[in-house]
């Protein structure tokens, strides 16, 4: 079924302000998962709102909580996050690394004891909105087995960068997990088998069904060994410049909550390069798409560019919700 991005605002708004979060909050997290679903990541989006409230009853989201600073050293800070709305955290403290970015030429905040900040992309839109580049990252629960282990004792550990581009901006956002959870959970959804193989049976075996990697959330590294010690090495980042949670503190909760995050953005008209930055990324651009594909009429994209080509369709057409999520989703703001 298709929703007007408006319906789903106000469906949110209401949803999020009878579960008392303030007027500002309400407004800001309905944004938040309005746009990314906009934007085609519903996994990431109207998928998790169900799941973001069953949070919040069970307690593990302080409502009233924000992000407050408990120490800075120059241009680097560190954060709390006090256990409250992810997204809120994350909007918060990418603020304050932008504001410090514009101040020093570089900023970073890195955060502790906060949510999942759901879509990473958000963050660093949002920096790149405000003509910053960001590299931001997060740690997880452990949902991944360190190469050659049976058992998960890795995050897939998101991890972001944004480039400022007037002509569309450059944002990578991606697991560490060769498809992240919710991804693997839109093709379940769905009734469909993952392109390629995303993670472990309980055989042991390499697998695309996404019912038997979900069964224990054993996902599937990329690059193989590569990418598990990209999960470990952005863990000890993660843990250490916070002086937060590792995941596998966060392993001991029952659910994952007090996880740990690292904001950096940096400004780049402290270059005063004029103009050289964005001709720069256009001659990249340009020479990686300009190259023969292997099947005839497909296209290479920049990161972030087929965001931009879903929100423009989605715009024109209203937005693809799963049926059984929304009808959910509206239960809980009516009951």
């Amino acid at each position: 079924m298709r929703i007007t991005t408006e319906n789903m605002q106000k469906v949110l708004y209401e949803l999020f302000r009878k579960y008392k979060f303030s007027q500002e909050k309400a407004i800001l997290l309905a944004n938040v998962f309005t746009e990314s679903t906009l934007d085609g990541v519903s996994s990431h989006g109207i998928n998790r709102v169900p799941l973001f409230i069953e949070y919040v009853q069970k307690g593990i989201i302080n409502i009233d909580a924000e992000a407050e600073k408990v120490a800075s050293f120059g241009n680097i800070e560190r954060w709390d996050g006090n256990l409250g709305s992810g997204i809120v955290n994350a909007t918060r403290c990418t603020n304050r690394a932008i504001e410090l970015a514009k101040q020093n030429g570089m900023g970073m905040v890195a955060l502790r004891n906060t949510n999942h900040w759901m879509r990473g992309g958000t963050y660093g839109k949002q920096a790149a909105n405000a003509n910053c580049i960001s590299i931001l990252f997060t740690n997880t629960k452990p949902n991944m087995p360190p190469w050659g282990g049976k058992d998960s004792r890795i995050g897939n550990n998101p991890f972001v960068v944004s480039i400022p581009r007037k002509k569309g901006h450059v944002i990578l956002d991606m697991a560490i997990s060769q498809f992240s959870f919710g991804k693997i959970n839109d093709y379940k959804l769905k009734g469909e088998k993952l392109p390629y193989n995303g993670g472990w049976d309980d055989n042991n075996e390499l697998s695309n069904d996404p019912e038997k990697i979900l069964l224990k959330e054993r996902g599937l590294p990329i690059g193989y060994w590569k990418g598990s010690a990209l999960s470990m090495v952005l863990d000890m980042l993660a843990t250490l410049l916070s002086g937060g949670n590792s995941t596998a503190e966060i392993s001991s909760k029952e659910i994952e909550t007090a996880i740990s995050q690292v904001y950096i953005c940096i400004y780049p008209e402290v270059f005063k390069d004029n103009g050289l930055q964005e001709k720069l990324i256009d001659e990249i651009i340009d020479f990686t798409q300009n190259v023969e594909t292997i099947n005839p009429g497909e296209k290479i994209y920049y990161p972030g560019e087929q965001s931009k080509q879903k929100r423009a369709k989605n715009l024109k057409e209203s937005i693809l919700v799963n049926e059984s999520i929304w009808k959910n989703i509206v239960k809980l703001s009516e009951t």
